[in-house]
Formats: C-alpha cells, sequence, structure tokens
C-alpha cells in the first residue's frame, strides 16, 4: 500500500532552504536589508521553527524578497501559508501571551488573575504617558484607556508589566480612576507583573469605562531605554508620549506586527523635550519609542 506523504509546511520548507543556500540567519537578515526589507532575527527564527507565520502585508511582502535570497521560486513559501499548521498557528495568536517573547512563562502567570473578560472588552483609546527622570531613570508611567462591554458582565481589566532587566524591583502600581486594585500577581525573577484592575461595577452591553492607573519605580531608577505597548486586540486610537526631563541623544518610533516585521522612523523631542506618537485602528501588534543617551 502507497501512503501520500503529507504536504511540505511552511517551517519544514524554510529551514530546508536556508540550509540549502548555507546562509545563517545574520546573513539572511542583511540580504533582506540591502533590498530595503527590515525583518529581525527573532522573526526569522520564529518562521524557520514554526513558532509564527507571516499573515501581515509587509510580512508578505518580506517573503517574496525572502524567496528571491533563498533562490526560490516565486509563490514556493507563499503557497505553504495556507496549510492547516498555518490556520492553527493564527488561533494560537490570539492568545493573551501571543506577543510576549517567553509566551509559556505569561500564561503561568496570567492563569493565576481572571481574564476571562478580556476578549469581551473593545479597545476605543489608549493613553500612555512616560516620564524619564534627570539621571535618565524611569520615573513612572501614567495610562488612561476607555473599554467598551460587547457583552454584559465585565468587571475588571487585567495589566501585564514585564522588565527586560530581571534584577530590578518591580513596580508600584496605583489605581488612579474608576478602578482599584484586584489580586496581584508578582514574579520578580522573571520581571513580571500581572494586576487586575477591579471597575466599580460589572459593565452593561454597550457600556464604555474610563479607567487610570500609575506604574512608579523605586529609586535608584532603571536606566530608560524604551517604552512598548504590546496590543493582542485592535485599538481605535492609541497615543504614546514620552517626556524627557534630560534629552536624549537620538529616539525613534516604531511599529512591529505579529510576526516581528518592523517600521521605524527617527523623532525629535519637542519644545517641552516630549516625543508623541498617535496610532489609529492599530494592532494586533506592538507600538513604541527606543532612545540612546
Amino acid at each position: 500500500m502507497l501512503i501520500s506523504p503529507e504536504p511540505p509546511v511552511f517551517a519544514e520548507t524554510l529551514r530546508a532552504a536556508i540550509a540549502a543556500r548555507g546562509l545563517s540567519l545574520d546573513r539572511i537578515r542583511d540580504h533582506l536589508a540591502r533590498r530595503g526589507v527590515s525583518v529581525s532575527l527573532a522573526t526569522l527564527s520564529y518562521w524557520q521553527t514554526g513558532r509564527s507565520q507571516p499573515d501581515r502585508r509587509a510580512s508578505l511582502v518580506a517573503l517574496e524578497h525572502l524567496e528571491q535570497v533563498l533562490w526560490l521560486e516565486p509563490g514556493t513559501l507563499n503557497e505553504l501559508l495556507a496549510a492547516p499548521a498555518h490556520r492553527g498557528r493564527r488561533r494560537e495568536d490570539n492568545a493573551i501571551s501571543a506577543l510576549w517573547p517567553v509566551p509559556a512563562v505569561i500564561d503561568d502567570v496570567v492563569g493565576e488573575v481572571d481574564t476571562r473578560w478580556d476578549a469581551r472588552l473593545t479597545r476605543i483609546s489608549q493613553h500612555d504617558h512616560v516620564t524619564v527622570g534627570p539621571e535618565r531613570g524611569e520615573r513612572s508611567f501614567m495610562s488612561r484607556q476607555v473599554l467598551r462591554a460587547e457583552e454584559d458582565g465585565p468587571d475588571r481589566w487585567v495589566v501585564i508589566v514585564h522588565l527586560d532587566e530581571h534584577d530590578r524591583p518591580l513596580p508600584l502600581i496605583r489605581p488612579l480612576r474608576n478602578c482599584r486594585l484586584g489580586r496581584v500577581v508578582t514574579r520578580p525573577e522573571d520581571g513580571l507583573l500581572v494586576a487586575e484592575l477591579l471597575f466599580r461595577g460589572p459593565l452593561r452591553r454597550g457600556q464604555t469605562v474610563i479607567t487610570e492607573h500609575e506604574l512608579v519605580n523605586r529609586a535608584p531608577y532603571p536606566l530608560a531605554t524604551n517604552y512598548e505597548r504590546k496590543f493582542r486586540r485592535p485599538v481605535h486610537e492609541y497615543v504614546l508620549e514620552v517626556t524627557f526631563a534630560t534629552v536624549p541623544r537620538t529616539c525613534t518610533q516604531y511599529v512591529q506586527d505579529v510576526d516581528g516585521t518592523r517600521q521605524s522612523h527617527r523623532v525629535r523631542p519637542d519644545e517641552g523635550n516630549s516625543v508623541l506618537g498617535v496610532a489609529l485602528r492599530f494592532g494586533p501588534g506592538c507600538y513604541g519609542f527606543e532612545w540612546s543617551w
């Protein structure tokens, strides 16, 4: 009896093409950069291991160039994106941990709070204001958001904070408006803080709520070099403002989609030593600023 082999999946075909071409991921990234295409090493690694697949417009454009770099026939990789494995991956990308570097750790910590209403709240508006002190340290950030309930019952919002440096203290979280603290889970060894912000009461379908909260660091303040907000679900309006007491040498605003494809451009602080970014109908993806001193 003859058994037909399963059709090749995207990751397997990509790995085979990379091996046949004999290029490292660094070299592939350089080839793409010379073509004006920016793809991170992490993204290339995720694609070849099957952790994610390109499906945003910018990623699909990058894929066409990647086929040329790997000497593949046009459409070789793109045609595999309709495979069942890809459809399953997109369902996984709806998980709260989808945009975080180590999803398993996020899932473990978030599992200790109540996230059942996350998908029932539409993100209408989000405004983050980051304050960087004269010692170039991250003092605090304040977040204001407008949410709408898509069914009866939502009574909380879950905040996830991740620090790149795991040896520094986690910030304090302070509810400021229309919310109070519920369960707070900290994992200092992983640089994680997860907190429930409880509304004044359960929302009715179609009802909106405005909440404000602040994250405050303690001295000695950690050196501030970037701020990023991750959006697993779309937001109608996102505003990010960073105010510096000492103006950085360079500052870059960037957006990154769920596959890691990134677009960026240089910005200059205004007369008030602030940079401001506004995104409409944004997400899923990441939006942020990074700077150097």
